[in-house]
């Protein structure tokens, strides 16, 4: 029996640093997972396994280029009383980290103990920065 190749193999090797760039341009300019993937001509599926090959070598974190900014909580901003942000009762249960995605593509992370009250005027605080 006779083989035929009837096309020019689809594998293609990446190298890390490709792959990287490539992982890393996800959110840039608002580009979606699949607008890069549509860009690279690589599938979704291949971004995000590629993210979890990364992430396990060490070389990406999706905290990289993490930005922070000073957030300072006065009266003037609408607080009309001043409070412990942790529930007094949860102070000796363990923390619980939560991860906060808002709508303009931020994220909060918190203690899980944190007041109500005191995450709403944080999440209000960060989305008018």
């Amino acid at each position: 029996m006779r083989g035929e190749i009837l096309g020019v193999e689809r594998r293609r090797r990446w190298r890390d640093e490709d792959k990287l760039g490539i992982v890393m341009s996800v959110g840039v300019d608002g580009a979606t997972v699949t607008q890069v993937a549509q860009r690279h001509d690589v599938s979704r599926q291949q971004i995000y396994t590629w993210r979890r090959e990364l992430k396990k070598k060490g070389l990406w974190s999706p905290d990289d280029g993490a930005l922070f900014f000073p957030v300072e909580l006065s009266s003037a901003q609408g607080i009309s009383d001043v409070r412990p942000a942790i529930r007094e009762e949860s102070v000796n249960s363990d923390p619980v980290p939560v991860e906060l995605r808002l709508s303009n593509g931020r994220c909060l992370r918190f203690d899980g103990r944190l007041d109500g009250a005191t995450l709403t005027q944080l999440i209000r605080a960060v989305e008018a920065a």
